[in-house]
């Protein structure tokens, strides 16, 4: 199982929110490639970056320190937050991104979706984030009548290969996360699912791995001290 450092971009800064809010954001460096460096120096294999500004606008605002920091490592970076044309996705992957996250366009444009992933095969992650249950698009702020089962099916229909699942309400909480959902969208789709959303021990790496996710996500623990990463790399190892 993977272990993947967030780096959370705003204004050019590594911040974290507490449960989506903007309005509840703490800033933790103001040099996101030094960051990104950081993690790698202690055994990331693969960081998870998301542009807020571009989630909440619609239009990708952080495409400079984006850039910066896949300058910065020479391991596997995936992108999201904005990214809603065919040409944009194609821009970002042009940069050196490996993976391509979707998430508000999986419900407004499934079109465009299922042409990403004839375009990019294995490239395309959907993020479905989701507030007790249902789905939530523009930066968490908006609700849908969708499920995230709903959704994941969908969008495993088009070709998307991979999911990320967050609980928006655990989500920058230290708390935990939603295992119970989690474990039914494992089973209900066979598609290989990233937890993110409340990681933040490493007896929740544990069940985790048990549950048989593909990887887990940590922000605002790894930034506090929490967890520790080199240990939580260790609990992600087979048994």
């Amino acid at each position: 199982m993977d272990v993947i450092p967030a780096i959370d971009l705003r204004a050019g800064r590594c911040v974290r929110l507490y449960q989506g809010d903007y309005a509840r954001e703490t800033v933790f460096s103001q040099d996101p490639a030094g960051t990104a460096r950081r993690w790698y120096q202690l055994g990331a294999a693969r960081l998870h970056v998301v542009d807020l500004d571009g989630a909440a606008g619609g239009a990708m605002g952080n495409a400079e320190a984006i850039r910066a920091i896949l300058r910065a490592v020479p391991i596997p970076v995936q992108v999201g937050g904005g990214i809603r044309t065919t040409a944009a996705i194609a821009e970002v992957l042009s940069w050196g991104t490996d993976r391509v996250i979707l998430g508000s366009s999986a419900v407004l444009d499934p079109q465009m979706v299922a042409e990403a992933c004839r375009a990019h095969p294995g490239a395309i992650v959907v993020s479905i984030d989701a507030r007790d249950g249902q789905v939530a698009i523009q930066g968490w702020r908006e609700a849908t009548s969708l499920t995230a089962l709903q959704l994941m099916r969908q969008m495993a229909e088009l070709g998307v290969a991979r999911f990320i699942y967050t609980d928006i309400t655990r989500d920058g909480t230290i708390t935990e996360p939603n295992f119970q959902a989690l474990q039914e969208l494992c089973r209900a789709t066979g598609s290989p699912v990233i937890a993110a959303g409340g990681v933040s021990s490493v007896a929740h790496l544990s069940r985790l791995r048990q549950i048989g996710v593909e990887g887990a996500i940590v922000g605002q623990a790894l930034y506090t001290g929490a967890l520790d990463l080199k240990a939580a790399l260790v609990a992600a190892l087979p048994r």
